[in-house]
């Protein structure tokens, strides 16, 4: 069976390094190119001398080009965008595992995906996805008298708040109880905001040291709680599921997916 060429953009961040090692590790597939923004420092090094591999033969470049078979990015919104459009361009299959991106780009992502492979989702790991399986499972059998509220916690670095995986959650949970996350989702609370209302669904973040990323929701009921928790201990995780996803999407027919059809969990 070919070796499937992966073409990794932002391969020189802390996403990027690890995926480097993850796909050096991974039967089937093979680092073809690594792709960093224009002005970055170490373009033209070589990207295993970058992360500590030692010498690929791989230099770090500052575009997108032709060849390979699928994009791995986890960089930015826009060159997220930027790396779909050239996939759909340039019949590429891409993974993209960015989040904070706009309605607007949203639906530019969706209008892309019809011409071209792409899996999307905000969090790869494969515990985090049983989990979103899961805790939709456990918000039907409840019901509206549990009170859910969704708590995640990330580096101090990380940009976007809440992350793209709690708001998930926090969708997913709404969809199983027939609400609208758009409508009942409160982010934090201060002041006298009044008793909790039944059918809302809370979102609390921290941000704090090198914290990889921790969600839990906790549905609180009269007498007991119960709480589901899933802690990233490392970026592999991220990194095996993205490259899992990458090995799949190429076989697949145009078209956008999640991490639940990576996994068949569907």
């Amino acid at each position: 069976m070919k070796e499937i060429r992966a073409i990794l953009v932002g391969a020189a961040g802390r996403m990027g390094a690890r995926l480097v090692h993850i796909i050096q590790e991974t039967a089937g597939i093979k680092l073809f190119r690594a792709i960093e923004r224009p002005d970055h420092p170490s373009i033209g090094k070589d990207i295993g001398e970058i992360v500590g591999l030692g010498n690929l033969g791989i230099p770090l470049e500052g575009r997108l080009r032709e060849g390979g078979d699928v994009i791995i990015n986890f960089s930015s919104p826009q060159a997220s965008l930027e790396s779909l459009e050239f996939a759909n361009q340039a019949g590429l299959a891409i993974v993209i595992g960015t989040t904070g991106l706009s309605p607007e780009q949203m639906e530019r992502v969706r209008e892309l995906s019809k011409g071209t492979r792409c899996v999307m989702a905000p969090n790869m790991s494969v515990g985090m996805n049983v989990m979103f399986r899961i805790v939709q499972e456990i918000a039907r059998v409840l019901g509206p008298d549990y009170d859910i509220e969704i708590l995640e916690a990330h580096h101090r670095l990380k940009k976007d708040s809440p992350s793209g995986t709690a708001v998930r959650l926090g969708e997913l949970i709404a969809s199983a109880l027939d609400r609208d996350f758009g409508k009942v989702g409160v982010y934090g609370r201060k002041g006298m905001v009044g008793e909790r209302k039944r059918e809302e669904i809370g979102m609390q973040v921290i941000r704090a040291g090198d914290i990889v990323g921790e969600h839990t929701v906790l549905f609180g009921g009269i007498g007991e709680r119960l709480e589901i928790t899933h802690r990233a201990h490392s970026r592999d995780n991220f990194a095996r599921g993205a490259v899992r996803a990458a090995l799949w999407v190429v076989g697949q027919p145009n078209g956008l997916y999640d991490m639940q059809d990576v996994l068949g969990l569907r």
